[in-house]
């Protein structure tokens, strides 16, 4: 059958190991200082181990794959413990997948271990239906000069939002403030290390925040921006990632959504340094 399964580059892979921990399936193993997928069986294709490889080795690619098999990773699992366990039913939790939950709790009654507690509720499927998810175009306010900056002394910096939300899992790419809009993309970090931010960079810009290694399910970020660049004019779209490996997926994730949509949207990216700098 054909289904999403990860991808390893073994050319890009240095042998860092860091996505193992991020596999609770157990999919993923060192094999001659290469991550190897090991079993197509135990790989359920969402991706939890994505994120955490610095170098970009992981894609998600849908080829012909054995059928996922809930039981033989619940048989895996069970031996490395409630926390391994309950990370494993999280992670379906989060991604909509009922069926496997149902047939891992199933499994474990049947093997009378008790079912970990996890947080349930909102799925990476669903929005969030509370008012701080619902789309605003936001009014600047006319600034006027303040009391310290005619003293001659610095004034505050005002805000340079324009809409809400931000952060890319709330947006509605459908909105209106989307349509001709100039994007500031930026990694979730890159904010409280570049102390100039507002100023510098959100001056007329709609803001798309997230983190390339810590969000789940970033192949759904991708098919997002995909579906703005295809259904939106976007004039143009500026990227902002801090210089840590892992924030390299900032722009691979736009810059793949571009080509998918097959637009010509002209991007500039900016790599912040960890003390702040805008790196040349």
């Amino acid at each position: 059958m054909k289904r999403e399964i990860i991808k390893i580059d073994k050319e890009k892979c240095n042998g860092c190991g860091e996505c193992i921990p991020a596999c609770p399936e157990g999919a993923i193993q060192l094999i001659d200082g290469k991550a190897r997928l090991v079993s197509d069986l135990v790989c359920d294709g969402l991706g939890a181990c994505v994120g955490d490889c610095p170098e970009d080795a992981i894609t998600i690619e849908k080829r012909e794959a054995e059928p996922y098999e809930e039981e033989k990773v619940m048989e895996n699992l069970i031996p490395q413990g409630k926390k391994v366990i309950r990370a494993h039913l999280q992670h379906l939790n989060e991604h909509g997948e009922n069926e496997y939950l149902e047939q891992a709790e199933k499994f474990l009654q049947e093997k009378g271990i008790e079912v970990p507690e996890y947080k349930k509720g909102e799925t990476m499927e669903n929005q969030c239906g509370c008012p701080g998810s619902q789309a605003q175009k936001l009014k600047k306010k006319e600034q006027s000069k303040h009391k310290s900056e005619q003293q001659g002394k610095p004034d505050k910096i005002s805000s340079k939002l324009q809409q809400w939300p931000v952060q890319l899992k709330l947006l509605n790419p459908d909105a209106p403030y989307f349509e001709n809009a100039d994007l500031l993309v930026s990694a979730d970090c890159v904010p409280y290390a570049y102390g100039d931010f507002h100023r510098k960079f959100m001056e007329d810009k709609v803001v798309i925040t997230f983190c390339p290694k810590l969000d789940q399910n970033i192949e759904k970020y991708t098919d997002k921006f995909e579906y703005l660049f295809k259904n939106r004019d976007i004039n143009s779209v500026t990227v902002l990632n801090m210089e840590v490996p892992c924030c390299k997926g900032t722009l691979k994730i736009v810059q793949e959504a571009i080509n998918r949509a097959e637009k010509g949207v002209p991007i500039s990216n900016y790599t912040i340094t960890i003390d702040g700098e805008i790196k040349i």
